[in-house]
């Protein structure tokens, strides 16, 4: 039996203007891989450590002396597929990384799609808006960044941009660049923690 090819739509929580994506996937896409392809489609760098939730349910990767996880509500995700977490049209998981600044994104399962032999998944077919740096502090973070890069006059705008490594415009979102990272070994993302 062919595989279904889910239509994600993967939302930045809180994010105003919204920041999503919407990717196809395979319905049995490992969550460690889905997770690369979060980072890809999303413009993180891959440098936190990230959870999917599902009915009060942490999906993770268990990390080697991690003294509580027997005390959290834990599951090592390590040959769990997407599909046994979303089985049907408008199921929705979380998906949090950066446990400090707490980025959570909604991936919500928006339609089964039949597979196209013409068409290498994972594929982005659609978004908005660019990906707040990482360690920028969270929304709040973000919100007073974007606030201070519209004022050059502001005290911390030369810092900002020296941070950012120059102009910063969060309307940007190129999606042959997603398509580019999604189409290479690893997704193109590096592993940093």
């Amino acid at each position: 039996m062919a595989k279904w090819i889910y239509q994600l739509k993967i939302t930045l929580i809180e994010s105003k203007p919204l920041i999503w994506r919407r990717i196809l996937v395979e319905e049995d896409v490992l969550l460690s891989n889905l997770h690369k392809i979060i980072q890809s489609a999303m413009g993180w760098t891959n440098s936190h450590l990230h959870q999917f939730i599902k009915d009060e349910t942490f999906y993770t990767e268990r990390i080697p002396g991690d003294d509580l996880w027997e005390e959290m509500n834990n599951v090592d995700y390590i040959g769990i597929k997407l599909n046994e977490l979303l089985r049907f049209v408008k199921n929705t998981i979380i998906y949090e990384y950066d446990f400090g600044d707490s980025w959570s994104h909604e991936i919500l399962l928006e339609k089964f799609i039949k597979p196209n032999e013409s068409i290498k998944y994972p594929m982005c077919t659609g978004g908005k808006m660019k990906c707040p740096p990482d360690d920028v502090g969270g929304i709040g973070g973000y919100i007073e960044m974007l606030k201070v890069l519209r004022n050059p006059n502001n005290e911390e705008y030369e810092s900002y941009i020296t941070w950012l490594g120059g102009h910063f415009d969060y309307k940007e979102f190129d999606i042959n660049k997603v398509n580019k990272l999604l189409a290479k070994r690893n997704y193109g993302v590096p592993r940093y923690y």
